[in-house]
């Protein structure tokens, strides 16, 4: 069986994706923002599209 979808709306703000999911315990919708930089591991999430896209707007890697 094929592994599913499970973000659609997938935006890119600099090196931060966000993407909209469904919550499988609550089933509420999600805003899940993620940095992809190498060796960032930032990742959170949102009940709101915009609060996903202004922690989005000032992340910034922590150097390690």
């Amino acid at each position: 069986m094929p592994a599913r979808d499970f973000f659609h709306s997938v935006q890119r703000i600099g090196p931060v994706q966000i993407g909209t999911h469904r919550n499988r315990r609550a089933g509420q919708t999600r805003h899940a923002a993620v940095c992809t930089a190498e060796r960032c591991g930032w990742s959170a999430d949102y009940g709101t599209r915009t609060a996903a896209q202004l922690a989005a707007r000032t992340h910034r890697c922590a150097v390690r």
